[in-house]
């Protein structure tokens, strides 16, 4: 996959500088994970990388169409691989777990509102909120 990686990257005549090959693999290696985290685990192996540069090397890689986000807690986003993205998350309210199941659990509700309203779902950037079945 780190091929690919750098391929993507120089194929858009970006180079593949060693904070944007160490923030790629964070996000692989993490799932779904905040900026904070992905800093942490990119300083690790690179201890002069600040937030600031995972910041903005999460901005790139996802105007690059390599990364996405998502709204699981309050706070900051978490990223994920876009190519890893086309799930919908459940957020339990109570104990806070991520529960990722296929676009075909919405599919009836994608449906109805392209249908009715004429709007467009992003499914990988969906999540519900609710209760798991443990909390409830």
């Amino acid at each position: 996959m780190t091929g690919t990686w750098h391929e993507q990257l120089r194929a858009r005549g970006y180079r593949v500088t060693p904070q944007r090959q160490l923030v790629l693999e964070a996000v692989s290696m993490l799932g779904h994970a905040t900026p904070e985290e992905i800093c942490a685990q990119v300083q690790e192996t690179a201890r002069g990388v600040n937030i600031s540069t995972v910041y903005r090397t999460l901005e790139l890689l996802e105007q690059l169409g390599m990364v996405t986000h998502t709204h699981l807690h309050h706070g900051s986003p978490t990223y994920h691989l876009a190519s890893e993205a086309n799930h919908v998350h459940l957020v339990c309210r109570d104990c806070e777990s991520v529960t990722e199941v296929g676009p075909e659990v919405v599919a009836g509700l994608v449906e109805t509102l392209d249908k009715e309203l004429g709007f467009a779902v992003d499914v990988g950037h969906l999540t519900i909120f609710g209760r798991c079945k443990k909390c409830t």
